[in-house]
């Protein structure tokens, strides 16, 4: 174990090493308020995964996702009685099917001004605590609750004032969230323990990377954070009709990327199968990701199986590879599991690229968005990094 904690250690430094060599910009890093950011991720790691009351917080968490799981089986079974307590539930119903009460239900603590509350103040705490610009971090916090894309539309009116360098410090940021609504399906998945702890890291270690990977100087005056203009709100009832109206059409799109993904590289294989060799799409993830696993702390032999997962999950979605890893995780050592499974509790995989650039598309200047669009290789590597600093982080204290 000491030989393979070491290298957990190494990987660690390895990846924040890898986001300096490829920065825009190495003489303006922020180091002081960096060190501080991965001395607080490094704690929160070792609380919600090693100290007792991080742990029993966590399961609390975790308690009220379920309870709200359950509930939604109230409906879910009205309208599907067949499908629901089986044996073997499908995907769809088990994990995606309470979309449809956890999307309108944040809707609603939005619509009642308590979700805007939370992430005001709590991006407020995290730039006085961090040094990081107030803005940067009250989008942080705006997208562990809402995803990037939520979160991207409702601060528009702020985008449309930052310079291009900002715009691309967010868009790279936004490769590493995920969606309060989502969490209730990675729970049907993954141990609750790694999805919650993974969230709040992600978030963190967003901030870190982009600082490295773009640091950006601005003014005390550029240095504010944005304000939801109030507006006419649409009637209560019109307002949840759209949210559920909206929870059904998420369902949707996701079940049609798991399908398509799926079947997508079941082609590829077969393709993959007429050569010699027996080469197969995971396979050649495998390659590609086994240096990364393997300097999460794995023995070579876990690292490549880890890495096929890491590389199905960036080149379809974190849907599949989780799918394809539940059956599988009674059988792997906690170490194992706990690193896979935070690696793949985030948004990044090339598909959330052209989400972000669609988004971005819509809002800002053509020539604002065609700026960001030429940094793609970065966004992609800001997320890969993000997922394995997380990854090693929790790694540290999971043996």
């Amino acid at each position: 174990m000491t030989i393979y904690l070491l290298i957990n250690i190494l990987g660690v430094i390895l990846f924040m090493g890898l986001a300096w060599l490829c920065s825009k910009d190495r003489k303006t890093i922020h180091w002081r308020s960096i060190i501080v950011l991965v001395l607080l991720n490094i704690f929160l790691a070792w609380f919600l995964t090693s100290f007792s009351a991080g742990r029993f917080a966590i399961e609390k968490v975790a308690d009220g996702f379920n309870w709200l799981i359950e509930t939604s089986f109230s409906g879910i079974g009205f309208a599907f009685s067949s499908m629901v307590n089986v044996k073997n539930m499908d995907v769809v119903v088990s994990a995606l099917m309470p979309i449809l009460l956890v999307v309108p239900l944040f809707d609603i603590l939005t619509y009642i001004g308590l979700l805007p509350f939370i992430i005001k103040w709590l991006g407020k705490g995290l730039s006085k605590l961090t040094g990081q610009p107030k803005f940067e971090s009250f989008f942080a916090v705006e997208m562990m609750f809402l995803g990037n894309t939520e979160a991207l539309a409702v601060s528009s009116g702020q985008l449309k004032r930052l310079k291009s360098a900002r715009i691309l410090t967010i868009s790279m940021m936004s490769m590493s969230c995920v969606s309060a609504a989502m969490i209730g399906v990675y729970l049907q998945m993954l141990p609750a323990q790694f999805v919650l702890t993974a969230i709040p890291l992600n978030i963190i270690n967003a901030m870190i990377v982009t600082s490295v990977l773009n640091p950006v100087t601005i003014t005390e005056e550029e240095d504010t954070i944005y304000k939801i203009e109030k507006t006419d709100r649409e009637p209560f009832f019109s307002f949840l009709g759209n949210s559920i109206l909206e929870a059904g059409k998420l369902i949707l799109i996701i079940t049609a990327m798991i399908i398509s993904f799926v079947a997508l590289a079941a082609l590829i294989d077969k393709i993959l199968a007429l050569f010699p060799g027996g080469l197969s799409l995971s396979k050649i993830l495998g390659v590609f990701m086994t240096p990364f696993a393997f300097v999460l702390g794995l023995p070579l032999n876990e690292a490549f199986e880890a890495a096929q997962f890491m590389g199905t999950k960036l080149v379809t979605n974190e849907f599949v590879a989780m799918a394809e890893l539940n059956p599988q995780l009674a059988s792997l050592s906690k170490h194992m599991a706990a690193v896979l499974s935070t690696f793949l509790v985030s948004f990044a995989n090339f598909s959330t690229i052209g989400m972000i650039l669609g988004c971005l598309n819509g809002i800002l200047k053509k020539e604002v968005s065609d700026e960001v669009s030429k940094n793609v290789p970065y966004m992609l590597l800001s997320g890969v990094l993000v997922s394995l600093l997380s990854a090693g982080m929790v790694g540290l204290f999971i043996w």
